[in-house]
């Protein structure tokens, strides 16, 4: 690895103030502090391993918190980390998730306010693509937060290959460096999917909130009034508990509802009874505001304006038909 900063002959006066400077300015901006009188000390060796990148962090106790804006400045929102601690112990907060981590353990976060108060100690620090994770986990705030404990057999292995493949990563070919790198994002991921396995199930009054939720969207999509509020009221919790069930679902409330339109939207365009109806009416009928609005967003998801999308439905119908034999070769038959 190769030393990014480290506060060896510095003067004490000068350490901390010199190492915020450093993450704020080359890293990641955030608000640092130290808690106690001893005099700071930190070290950080940075490596490239295909497109993996690994940081290791040591230094004396401290508090770190990424604002709503530090996180708007850095603009990161495609990547997660994930903070394997070596030593010491990490105690962080994001959204409503509380987690400890000690030598061994590992969380990840994702690019959202948190603050984090790391007693001295060490740890590893992994830049990831947020979209793979997600593709196989769900979506991150599922997963970030969570810690995954060292008692994990799944665990182990991925912090001892993460540790090894730093340990080697300079002999590595690029191409076995990216297939390596690869490989350990595998195995953390494989690791987070063990934890999140324990987690205890959503409670079923949650799901039955949810489930009647989309019964009123299905039965209503052609008002156009009907929004995340107005679904609130109609289902009797708060807004924010019934953003926060459609959160945990991986879904937004407003999203929903637009997918919805659009999908029965695109089923009357290709049903022959309604064939006589004009793309306005459909529009309208689907809950959309304007024709031109409909156009747009239908375009957005299939890709197709709407007139396009029937005609080609139509062609596809026609061409798909039976044709009548010839009678020459039908009488041969």
């Amino acid at each position: 690895m190769q030393t990014l900063f480290s506060t060896d002959g510095v003067h004490p006066k000068n350490a901390f103030r010199l190492w915020r400077e450093m993450v704020c300015e080359r890293l990641v901006p955030a608000d640092l502090r130290i808690l106690d009188d001893v005099p700071f000390q930190g070290r950080m060796d940075v490596t490239g391993i295909g497109p993996l990148l690994i940081s290791h962090f040591s230094h004396t106790t401290m508090r770190t918190e990424a604002t709503a804006d530090t996180v708007r400045r850095n603009g990161r929102h495609d990547r997660v980390y994930a903070i394997m601690r070596i030593s010491g112990q990490d105690t962080m907060q994001q959204g409503d998730q509380e987690a400890v981590s000690r030598a061994g353990d590992f969380i990840v976060v994702d690019a959202r306010p948190a603050v984090f108060q790391t007693e001295t100690g060490s740890a590893l620090v992994l830049d990831l693509p947020r979209e793979r994770f997600e593709a196989v986990l769900g979506p991150s705030r599922l997963f970030s937060a969570l810690t995954v404990s060292a008692d994990l057999a799944s665990t182990t292995l991925a912090r001892t290959y993460i540790q090894e493949l730093v340990r080697v990563g300079d002999q590595l070919t690029p191409d076995a460096s990216a297939r390596m790198a690869s490989i350990g994002s595998d195995l953390l991921m494989a690791s987070l999917a063990e934890r999140l396995a324990q987690e205890v199930p959503r409670s079923t009054h949650g799901t039955v909130t949810v489930q009647r939720a989309k019964a009123y969207i299905e039965a209503n999509l052609s008002d156009q009034t009907l929004d995340p509020p107005q679904l609130a009221v109609a289902v009797g919790v708060s807004l924010r508990r019934l953003q926060e069930l459609f959160h945990e679902r991986g879904r937004h409330i407003s999203d929903y509802i637009w997918e919805r339109r659009l999908e029965v939207a695109a089923r009357r365009l290709i049903d022959p009874a309604c064939a006589h109806l004009s793309i306005g009416l459909l529009a309208y009928g689907s809950g959309f505001t304007s024709q031109a609005h409909f156009a747009r967003r239908f375009k957005e998801r299939h890709g197709l304006t709407p007139t396009e999308f029937r005609q080609a439905s139509r062609q596809t119908s026609t061409d798909a038909r039976p044709r009548k034999r010839p009678a020459r070769i039908q009488g041969l038959i």
